[in-house]
């Protein structure tokens, strides 16, 4: 799987697009006709190569074309050069502007498909800054490993974080795992592989399994992992299991020894929904979750369509791939 698509909708809104520069010059004045402020999530984005102006600069354009005190959602897309460059500068702005942005409530920072920059290329950097400053986030989300940093914070209000990676640096996961987040009630963490940065172990998850500091996780997303049948393993023994309503272990490399771990542990009979879609399952195996958790009301995600799989046929050794990797 690879991400074709930007973001269509982000903090309940839809997406709206702030035209370039260009665009803007080509028409008169009174036919360039911008939504109200607040319903919509702006999206700015700019030439990854050869832009005419910067991603400073668009946001600078938005500082003056709108109210932007009253916008709550913002989407962050390419910058001037996503490869080389971290978004530092991006971050330096939108801190900069915080008394501009008092309502701002959701934002999302490298809304990049692949045709712009491959995902586990995207270079990104200290993104915590974003958290520290808008004390009122309640979404947050992050695409791209690289260079990504994330030391241990804490933010009163932030409801939902989301990190999309081919490979998550144990830094990253440590950081998360020892921040202090008292309202996050959606967490969901692609952990990715160990060939594009994803070193972390499952004994770094240790302080978000435990729960103690995420006293109001309702949703959990451990998932798009290399190690998917450990992270089930620790999942089966974890306290913050038993107070869930929703569980996604998709998009990994997910055998039946996972499952097996995972069904052998704590009941689960709890859940809404159990997402293990893109996995390696044996036909057995499905028939054994949905006999043992679908009598329970439990919403079981097994589609497994588009799970690589490849093979030695000389040695027999089988190589299987998480959903998205590069």
């Amino acid at each position: 799987m690879t991400i074709g698509d930007h973001l269509q909708e982000f903090g309940g809104l839809p997406a709206f697009t702030f035209p370039d520069a260009e665009t803007d010059a080509k028409k008169k004045p009174k036919s360039v006709v911008l939504p109200e402020p607040d319903t919509v999530a702006w999206r700015l984005s700019v030439e990854t190569y050869d832009a005419k102006e910067t991603w400073v600069e668009r946001f600078a354009r938005l500082l003056g074309a709108v109210d932007t005190t009253k916008i709550t959602a913002l989407i962050v897309g390419t910058w001037d050069d996503v490869y080389g460059n971290g978004p530092d500068e991006v971050i330096e702005a939108l801190c900069a502007a915080e008394d501009r942005l008092p309502a701002l409530r959701a934002l999302f920072l490298g809304d990049i498909v692949m045709e712009e920059c491959e995902m586990s290329w995207i270079n990104q950097g200290l993104v915590t800054p974003l958290l520290e400053t808008f004390s009122g986030l309640e979404v947050f989300g992050v695409r791209g490993g690289q260079n990504l940093e994330f030391p241990a914070v804490r933010h009163e209000r932030l409801h939902t974080l989301v990190v999309e990676s081919g490979g998550l640096p144990a830094g990253v996961v440590r950081g998360i795992a020892a921040s202090d987040l008292p309202a996050l009630a959606h967490l969901d963490l692609w952990l990715g592989t160990s060939e594009y940065g994803g070193d972390s172990e499952v004994a770094d998850l240790a302080p978000i399994l435990s729960g103690d500091r995420l006293p109001a996780l309702k949703h959990l997303a451990l998932r798009n992992s290399e190690t998917q049948d450990d992270v089930c393993a620790a999942l089966a023994a974890a306290p913050v299991v038993a107070r869930l309503e929703s569980l996604d272990i998709s998009m990994g490399v997910l055998t039946d020894d996972g499952v097996a771990a995972l069904l052998t542990g704590q009941p689960l009979s709890h859940l809404s929904v159990l997402d293990m879609h893109y996995n390696y399952l044996s036909d057995e195996m499905r028939t054994r979750l949905r006999e043992t958790l679908e009598p329970a009301g439990v919403r079981l995600e097994l589609d497994s369509d588009d799970a690589e799989e490849d093979s030695d046929e000389e040695d027999g050794t089988v190589w299987r791939f998480v959903s998205v990797g590069e």
